[in-house]
């Protein structure tokens, strides 16, 4: 699993439990090295070993921490290239939706060698969609749900989203859009900015 991965994971746990819960996490699954390195790959069962140690030194279930990684990874101030990225797909929530398709394709101009799985945008009715996460990465859906949850606060729009189970070996995220400009988003302008 590419490095930026594991290391999105090891920023999560740091910031939101502390970094002695961190280095307790790495201690179970006993990789013999505390931090990731973020160019690097790593064998996918050192970064299963990761996620399924810290399901039990956080006594959390796995699909809430990964969620809560998804919105971590927006609304982090460390992790404002993440959400740069991400506002690039549109100037509303709608718009984001419908670039989701071509999320992986931008994550790979940004980092050559990082493959997520594809997204598909169904749009069921005026306002319902179905985001269809393709298998790849373990826990990809409850990471892009949380994802999807903050990045409707970026935009000050309210939305319901929910697991809508599997389908041909893909998860599915089930997206009602209920109104745009709901609340006041986060500030954003597609100019880089300057020091």
């Amino acid at each position: 699993m590419h490095g930026l991965i594991n290391r999105a994971i090891q920023a999560f746990v740091t910031d939101t439990y502390g970094a002695d819960r961190w280095k307790s996490v790495m201690d179970l699954a006993g990789l013999g090295f505390v931090e990731f390195e973020a160019m690097l790959m790593y064998p996918d069962d050192q970064s299963f070993k990761v996620l399924a140690a810290m399901e039990t030194v956080l006594d959390r279930p796995l699909a809430e921490m990964l969620e809560d990684m998804g919105t971590f990874l927006v609304s982090n101030p460390q992790a404002e290239a993440l959400r740069r990225l991400l506002r690039f797909g549109g100037v509303d929530y709608v718009e984001f939706l419908y670039s989701l398709d071509d999320l992986p394709d931008r994550a790979r101009l940004a980092v050559a060698d990082l493959h997520l799985p594809t997204l598909e945008l169904i749009e069921q009715a005026p306002g319902q969609f179905e985001l269809i996460c393709a298998q790849g990465l373990p826990g990809y859906s409850n990471v892009m749900m949380g994802i999807l949850r903050a990045m409707a606060d970026d935009y000050g729009d309210l939305v319901i989203l929910d697991h809508a189970g599997i389908r041909d070996d893909a998860d599915i995220i089930s997206i009602t859009h209920v109104e745009s400009q709901f609340a006041e988003g986060r500030s954003f302008s597609l100019g880089a900015h300057s020091l």
